[in-house]
């Protein structure tokens, strides 16, 4: 039996806009299990990428807890809670991040940069990234070398580095034509079902979110469906997206 990682418990995120409340979160209860590829899947302003980001512990609860390998990151001072993301958690974004002024290497290594990993075995674990990556020739190029597919390769190596315990990915290929799209969304596939991966991919693109084994899907801030069975027939109301 497969272990939780993560569980939400009650989670809830308003925010302030104005004079206004804004419930972008609204008492989501859930858990996600080691090994596990799971998509969330919902239109623009149905708080999938809010959710993300409380998993990711990029935001704060109003309400709730989340807890992540039994740690109740409720109960971590900000300065815990940025030890505990950079050490557990590997994020790739839609639009790369990656820094500019830094060669593929170098963007890489960042992480094991700011755990004060020592040179020969930073080196050491890019190298062999690389080369499980098939991507030798990137080495010494610069982010406005690469294609937007060798960039976000790039972003998911980086978001690997440090062996988190899980990957968080917030519309991978949203910056991406089609094909390229595919073939990073392959690469996820391929990263869970041969290397355990435990993965959780935010998308507005319902074919995207096929290629998980589950489905989340979101709206108006609470999740209306839990798809484990993607031959299941999908309630249309509730699927639209």
């Amino acid at each position: 039996m497969k272990n939780e990682i993560v569980v939400c418990d009650n989670v809830s995120k308003h925010f302030i806009v104005g004079t206004n409340v804004v419930k972008a979160v609204q008492g989501v209860s859930l858990s996600l299990k080691e090994g596990e590829f799971t998509s969330i899947v919902g239109p623009s302003g149905s708080g999938k990428t809010t959710l993300l980001n409380l998993i990711g512990t990029l935001e704060v609860p109003t309400r709730g807890r989340v807890i992540i390998k039994n740690a109740d990151l409720s109960k971590l001072s900000q300065l815990e809670l940025i030890h505990f993301r950079r050490k557990n958690l590997g994020f790739v974004f839609q639009f790369f991040n990656l820094i500019e002024g830094l060669t593929t290497e170098e963007n890489i290594e960042l992480p094991l940069v700011f755990d004060s990993v020592p040179y020969e075995q930073r080196k050491n674990k890019v190298d062999k990234m690389i080369k499980e990556f098939e991507l030798e020739e990137l080495k010494g190029k610069f982010p406005e070398e690469l294609s937007s597919g060798e960039r976000q390769r790039t972003a998911i190596m980086r978001a690997l580095i440090n062996n988190p315990v899980m990957l968080l990915a917030d519309e991978p290929t949203g910056n991406l034509d089609t094909k390229t799209g595919q073939s990073v969304l392959d690469l996820f596939k391929e990263l869970n079902e041969e290397r355990g991966t435990t993965i959780t991919l935010v998308t507005h693109d319902l074919a995207a979110a096929k290629r998980a084994g589950r489905i989340l899907h979101m709206h108006d801030g609470k999740i209306t469906f839990d798809q484990q069975d993607l031959d299941a027939n999908i309630p249309g109301p509730k699927a639209k997206i």
